[in-house]
Order: structure tokens, then C-alpha cells, then sequence
């Protein structure tokens, strides 16, 4: 399934730390709250073991524009961030858990899970940030595979998933992820990947985690991609980082695993992950499938992906 691999040219060294804001929490603790209280697809829960082993130990702002389920944010839990999306929807869901924790848990445990309660709140046109905020994390546990789609209204139309269980929030992890959100040093904003780091300094560490699907890597990739990221922000997405790793700041990207993609980053570390896919309507077609790690840093190049 997966095209030929460039050889990767010599690995970018860390910059020594200045200052010490943020410590890699111990990879045996990723089972760890905070966790993410959101379902989401390409959510790298799953990678996480991969992941931090090109994190840097130390960094000084932690950056990631593409937050989706936040699996490496809520792991770190860093003293200071900056966290964004382009899905306006998310993020307000994001303020509300930081704000009002308490009031959106509450809701939310109010709400029957069944078939029709689903399509019935999928069809209510929210009056309010925190009522938005409720239905957003409801229809997200209870959808097909926490996938968020929308048409072209602007209306959410996934049809109603397998819920696990009869509660959807577990209380006590999701005030574990207020706490790491209210951080004083911790911004969520709304917008593009670019405006997100563009100050960005050395010893910050950013974390790219851009739309993409896997499926097809020997089939049309970019035409497939293209209604999720298009090709011509997959390659600014790699300017970016290139002028970000040549101001010292530690960059990690995961992508693909496509030749195209990955010819994008030849002075970059690239090491493979695998992982089991999602998104099959059947569990017995969820096979493996493999993604790539692209880092500046070297912490992990001894590692096996």
C-alpha cells in the first residue's frame, strides 16, 4: 500500500534549551489524565507512543494549529501553548469545557442516548455557546466513528454511530482537561495554521497534525485529499516548517506516508507508524495501515517506528 520511501537526509540536532518551561511527561503515562474527551478521526491517541519519542525533553511554547481530539496537548499538558483549529465549532467547545465545566458535564449527562434523542438534538439550531458546546460533545460520542461533517448549509449530517455504554463523558477526566485548558499561559484561538505560529520562537516546539487520509497513498492521493487539505497547503504547510526549524524551533509533523508528502521534507527525520484504521463501517476491514513521523529533533532516532 505504501510507495517507496526517500532516503532522508542528515537529521537537524535540537537546539540546547534556554529555558526550561515544559518537561516530557514519562511515556508510561499515557494512559494518564488528562485524555481526550472528544472522538475524533485521525486522532493520534494511538501514536502517542511514537510521537512523544521525537518530542523534545524541554520546550518553551507549545504550538499546535490542527487540534482536532488534542491527544499530544492533553499528554503534555504544557504551562504554555498556543492551541487552534480552523473548525469554529471545536474551539468553542474548548472554551466552553474550560469555562464551564461543570454546567456542560451537567447537560450532557440530562441527554438519553438512543436513535431518536440523537436526530432530534442533531436537528436543534443552538441558542448558545455552552447549549453549542453540549450538543457538539453529545452528537460527537454518539455519531459514526466521531466523524464531524457537515453539508452545504453548513449543517452537521452524520448518521447516528454505536455509542459504548450509557455515559458519554467521563466527569472526572473532562475536569482534568478544563484544568490543563485554564492554564494561564494556555491561548485557544480559532484560524489558519500559519497565523497560529507565526511567532514562534526557538525552543518552542510545534506540532502539525494536518487533515489527511491514508487509503489511497498508490491511488490518486491528492485528488483524494484535496476536499481535506489541498495539495498546495500541504506544501506551504512544509515551507512553514522549514522556516521554523531554521529559526531552532522543534518542529514535529505527522502525515502520510506518501512518497509526494514526504519529498516535502528532505532535511527532516522521517520514521513510520503504524496503525489500525478507524473509519471502516466493519471492524473485521480495519486493517493496519502506515503514517510517517516527521521531526527536527533527534531525541528519537534510535527508536523503532
Amino acid at each position: 500500500m505504501t510507495m517507496p520511501i526517500p532516503e532522508c537526509a542528515t537529521p537537524v540536532s535540537a537546539p540546547q534549551p534556554k529555558e526550561v518551561n515544559t518537561r516530557l511527561p514519562a511515556i508510561g503515562r499515557l494512559s494518564a489524565l488528562p485524555r481526550p474527551f472528544l472522538k475524533w478521526a485521525g486522532s493520534k491517541q494511538g501514536l502517542l507512543r511514537h510521537i512523544v519519542t521525537a518530542v523534545p525533553s524541554t520546550f518553551g511554547t507549545y504550538y499546535e494549529p490542527f487540534l482536532g481530539s488534542g491527544a499530544l496537548f492533553f499528554h503534555l499538558s504544557p504551562e504554555k501553548a498556543k492551541i487552534s483549529d480552523s473548525c469554529a465549532p471545536l474551539i468553542q467547545t474548548y472554551l466552553s469545557v474550560r469555562d464551564n465545566c461543570a454546567e456542560v458535564s451537567r447537560r450532557i449527562a440530562k441527554i438519553k442516548i438512543d436513535k431518536d434523542s440523537y436526530y432530534r438534538v442533531r436537528d436543534i439550531r443552538f441558542a448558545s455557546d455552552l447549549e453549542r458546546a453540549t450538543y457538539f460533545i453529545y452528537l460527537n460520542k454518539t455519531c459514526w466513528n466521531g466523524l464531524y461533517r457537515v453539508n452545504s448549509r453548513g449543517e452537521f449530517n452524520v448518521p447516528y454511530g454505536t455509542p459504548n455504554g450509557h455515559t458519554l463523558v467521563d466527569a472526572k477526566n473532562l475536569f482534568s482537561c478544563s484544568t490543563a485548558l485554564s492554564k494561564a499561559g494556555v491561548q485557544i484561538t480559532t484560524g489558519d495554521f500559519e497565523e497560529t505560529v507565526e511567532d514562534a520562537k526557538e525552543n518552542d516546539f510545534v506540532f502539525f497534525d494536518p487533515p489527511y487520509v491514508t487509503k489511497h497513498n498508490n491511488n490518486g492521493f491528492r485528488d483524494y485529499n484535496e476536499s481535506l487539505f489541498s495539495w498546495s497547503d500541504q506544501k506551504r504547510l512544509a515551507a512553514i516548517a522549514c522556516k521554523l526549524r531554521d529559526k531552532k524551533v522543534n518542529v514535529v509533523i505527522t502525515n502520510a506516508d506518501h512518497e509526494e508528502v514526504l519529498a516535502l521534507y528532505p532535511e527532516f527525520n522521517i520514521r513510520h507508524m503504524d496503525r489500525h484504521s478507524t473509519l471502516a463501517s466493519n471492524a473485521s476491514r480495519r486493517m493496519a495501515i502506515r503514517e510517517a513521523l516527521i521531526y527536527t529533533n533527534d531525541r528519537g532516532s534510535n527508536q523503532n517506528g
